[in-house]
């Protein structure tokens, strides 16, 4: 039987030499690097439901434009 999430759990991960920290809340999921105040946030309902997909899948294709 798993645990029910009922209250925010973080967590500290390495990604090509920079720190993250990780926040899994009921709300949702949270990835800022470590010294910084503003990160990425996804709520649960658009990861379940795909648009966090979409959003990354749009990104990637803006990113790929040449410079203007």
């Amino acid at each position: 039987m798993a645990t029910k999430l009922d209250k925010p759990i973080k967590r500290e991960l390495e990604i090509d030499g920079r720190t993250y920290t990780i926040t899994i809340a009921p709300a949702g999921v949270k990835v800022v690097e470590k010294g910084k105040r503003k990160g990425v946030s996804v709520s649960w309902s658009a990861f379940v439901s795909g648009d966090a997909a979409l959003a990354a899948e749009l990104r990637a294709s803006l990113d790929a434009l040449p410079a203007r």
